[in-house]
């Protein structure tokens, strides 16, 4: 047998099967026009929550531009690795836990960004070798500690409450001044790929909103935020307003599996036909139902930042959380109540009615209206 040219430093080099040119066009290493040659070696680190690990891929284009030829790793935990998954940007992608551990025990990097100050999070990127690192480390008595002087600003936020509720930055603005470069409204990244564009084209089909104005109801809020939900009563007379209002309209409602008596009692009550979208669907079905929406009411949770990376429309409700770190590109309206305890992230709360209690249906439904008529605000 003839000694093969195996050229391993290649972006594309898998090791242990074929590149995918190979297993398209047969080409082998030693005359392959698709070379790429890996001249830096990055790890991304950002674990969770979901929504956090979406609004954080606004950075890998910047990266690529700025570190030309670079070989992007990105650390994640397993329940969001569908959210990274066809990314353009990304070379790696390695599951938190034995997968990352036994990689990182080998692996050099130039450089390795840290954007999460979970001890977890940290201890990860104090692990890893690299010659520089940005973010968060963990120190020897087991502190989250920053890394660099962009870190700091970051850092003392997640610290004291009274910083993050006089913070006027975007999310995106700080990572990036984390990472060193300027934001330039780059954007977060989803690619759904032909498989659930397909099943999304025939949930379209099974249900006739083909033509259709589709506005989509995120009405959860995950598991720990409970008080970042909009009552079941707001949600009620916004479907009725946009059923009498606005023509040609469907609704679809989507929710976690923590919302499925929370959907089902919406379903009932409501005098509107309803379109439950289900609590069964993978994270990419989620996504490609969510795609079919021209517009998105939601509270500050994934299906926000996923509205926003699909560049749709979107009117979100904020409460207990900062708004002010929500980055919509123009595409939306945030809903924010006149109260001076917002902000508070709080998981309880005692004041009656409460933040998200006072955001009126009629304030919700105008902003609905009035994104629906704006043609300017067509994300793109």
């Amino acid at each position: 047998m003839d000694e093969y040219i195996v050229r391993s430093d290649c972006r594309h080099f898998l090791g242990d099967r074929p590149c995918k040119y190979h297993k398209e066009e047969e080409v082998k290493c030693s005359d392959c026009k698709y070379y790429d040659p890996i001249k830096r070696t990055i790890l991304i680190i950002k674990l969770g929550a979901m929504g956090d690990v979406l609004r954080t891929t606004s950075i890998l284009e910047a990266l690529k531009k700025r570190y030309k030829g670079s070989q992007i790793t990105w650390v994640v935990d397993e329940e969001s690795k569908e959210l990274l998954e066809n990314n353009p940007y990304l070379d790696r992608i390695l599951s938190y836990g034995t997968e990352a551990l036994t990689r990182l025990k080998v692996e050099h990097f130039d450089l390795v960004i840290n954007l999460d100050s979970l001890p977890r999070s940290a201890s990860l990127a104090s692990f890893a070798w690299a010659k520089k690192k940005i973010g968060f480390g963990l120190s020897e008595i087991g502190s989250v500690f920053p890394f660099n002087r962009g870190a700091r600003e970051w850092y003392q936020m997640g610290v004291f409450d009274d910083l993050k509720r006089k913070n006027k930055k975007t999310y995106q603005e700080i990572i990036f001044e984390i990472i060193g470069l300027r934001f330039k409204k780059e954007k977060p990244v989803i690619n759904l790929g032909k498989g659930k564009k397909d099943f999304a084209n025939q949930f379209t089909k099974k249900h006739g909103l083909r033509g259709r104005k589709i506005i989509g109801l995120a009405t959860g809020a995950g598991g720990r935020w409970e008080l970042k939900k909009w009552t079941i009563e707001g949600y009620l007379k916004l479907i009725e307003r946009v059923d009498k209002e606005i023509k040609n309209t469907r609704i679809l409602l989507f929710g976690e599996r923590g919302e499925i008596e929370r959907n089902k009692e919406i379903m009932e009550r409501s005098k509107v036909p309803l379109i439950d979208t289900g609590h069964e669907n993978t994270l990419r079905e989620f996504l490609a139902l969510l795609n079919l929406c021209d517009l998105v009411v939601t509270g500050d949770t994934l299906a926000m930042h996923a509205a926003v990376a699909l560049k749709k429309k979107v009117v979100a409700l904020f409460g207990p959380t900062s708004s002010f770190e929500i980055e919509l590109y123009g595409r939306g309206e945030k809903i924010i109540p006149d109260m001076e305890c917002l902000c508070c992230y709080k998981e309880t709360c005692d004041k009656h009615p409460n933040c998200m209690e006072s955001i009126s249906p009629d304030t919700v439904f105008r902003a609905v209206k009035e994104l629906l008529e704006d043609s300017r605000r067509v994300g793109k």
